[in-house]
C-alpha cells in the first residue's frame, strides 16, 4: 500500500505549497532570516528602539464563520478575519505585530482552496504590517467532513513596557469611545447561522432586503483590522486602554480593562446598531441582554481615553474620516460593565 491509499496525498500537499510560496514571500521584510521550507521560521527583531521590550502573543481561530465559507465557496476572506482578530487582541495592549503563523487542517488538501486561504492570510498580514513567517498544512482523512477545514493562527508582537495599555492606567472620568465594526467580525456565528439558515431558511446567496446585500456577503464581511487606524494613537499618551469586542460582546470584554474599583458605564442608544444585529434580534427574538453578551452590536473596538485628551483623539479620528461614538465613561464601581 501507499500513503495515498489512506487518503494522504503528498503530491497534492506539495502542489499547495508551490502555490502559496509567492503569497507568503510577499509579506517578507528584511527581518526575516532564511526562506520558506525550513523547520522553523526565523525572525530578527529590532529591540534597539525600546528600553524594556515585551513580547505579546495570541492564538485564535475563525470559529463557525468557516461554515459560511464552506457554503459559499469563498475562501479568501477568512484568512483576513484570522489575522485581524489576532492583531486586534495584542494591539489593545499596545503591541504591534512582528510575525504570524497559521495552521490549516482538512480531510483532503485542495491546492486551490489552500491558495485562497493563504491569499487572505497574506492580505491580513499586509494590513497588520507583519510577516507571515510560516505555518502548517495538515491532511487528516476521516477527521473532517468533505469540503471542510479548520483554520487557526498565532501572532507575536512587541511593545515597550512604558507603552503598555491596560487597567493599571484607567482612571475615573475616562471617556469610552466606540469605533464601528464591519459586522459580526468572527463571533456569534453559531447563533447567527441558526437564525439565518435554520429558522429563516435563507440561502447563502439570497438577497436580504433589510441588509442591502446577500446573506453570504453580510456574514463573510471581513473582521476589521484596527491597527492602521489607531497605530499613531497607541504611540501617543492619549489612550489609557482599549478593548477588542469579540465573543462575549461589550459586556464581557470591556470589563477586562477595568480596575477592580471602577465600572464602565455604557450608554445604550449612543451608537448606530448595524442592520444585521437588528435583523438577528427581531427574527430570532433574542433578548437585549443576550444580544449584548453575544455580538459586538456595531462596536468593534473601544478606546478608553483620558478626559483631557478627548478633543485630541476626536480630531485625530475626524481627520481620518472615521465614524466614532462617545458611548460612556469610567465611573466608581466594582470592575464591571453597566448599561445606563
Amino acid at each position: 500500500m501507499k500513503y495515498s491509499d489512506s487518503g494522504v496525498d503528498i503530491d497534492r500537499s506539495n502542489e499547495a505549497k508551490r502555490r502559496i510560496k509567492s503569497l507568503v514571500r510577499s509579506t517578507f521584510t528584511e527581518a526575516v532570516v532564511g526562506d520558506i521550507g525550513t523547520f522553523g521560521g526565523m525572525y530578527r527583531p529590532d529591540f534597539l528602539s525600546l528600553q524594556k521590550p515585551i513580547l505579546v502573543s495570541s492564538a485564535d481561530g475563525v470559529g463557525t464563520k468557516l461554515k459560511v465559507a464552506f457554503l459559499s465557496g469563498i475562501h479568501d476572506t477568512v484568512g483576513i478575519d484570522l489575522v485581524s482578530h489576532c492583531t486586534n487582541d495584542i494591539l489593545v495592549q499596545g503591541a504591534f505585530p512582528l510575525f504570524f503563523l497559521d495552521y490549516i487542517a482538512s480531510g483532503r488538501v485542495e491546492p486551490a482552496v489552500i491558495e485562497q486561504l493563504v491569499k487572505g492570510l497574506a492580505e491580513g498580514c499586509r494590513q497588520s504590517q507583519c510577516v507571515l513567517i510560516g505555518g502548517e498544512t495538515a491532511e487528516m482523512p476521516d477527521f473532517y467532513q468533505k469540503g471542510e477545514y479548520d483554520l487557526a493562527g498565532f501572532i507575536v508582537g512587541m511593545v515597550d513596557e512604558s507603552k503598555l495599555l491596560g487597567s493599571r492606567k484607567v482612571e475615573q472620568g475616562d471617556i469610552l469611545v466606540g469605533l464601528r465594526s464591519s459586522g459580526l467580525h468572527t463571533n456569534g456565528y453559531s447563533l447567527a447561522r441558526k437564525i439565518f439558515f435554520d429558522q429563516e431558511k435563507v440561502r447563502v446567496d439570497s438577497y436580504v432586503e433589510s441588509l442591502g446585500r446577500t446573506a453570504g456577503e453580510e456574514l463573510l464581511a471581513p473582521h476589521r483590522n484596527y491597527l492602521p487606524l489607531v497605530k499613531e494613537l497607541v504611540q501617543s499618551d492619549d489612550l489609557h486602554a482599549m478593548a477588542h469586542i469579540t465573543g462575549g460582546g461589550i459586556t464581557e470584554n470591556l470589563d477586562r480593562v477595568l480596575p477592580a474599583n471602577l465600572d464602565g458605564a455604557v450608554q445604550r442608544g449612543s451608537w448606530e446598531v448595524l442592520p444585521v444585529f437588528r435583523y438577528l434580534r427581531e427574527r430570532g427574538q433574542v433578548e437585549d441582554e443576550e444580544m449584548y453578551r453575544t455580538f459586538n452590536m456595531g462596536i468593534g473596538l473601544i478606546l478608553v481615553v483620558a478626559r483631557d485628551r478627548l478633543s485630541r483623539v476626536e480630531d485625530y479620528l475626524r481627520t481620518r474620516n472615521e465614524q466614532y461614538y462617545l458611548i460612556g465613561e469610567v465611573v466608581p464601581g466594582t470592575g464591571k460593565v453597566r448599561y445606563v
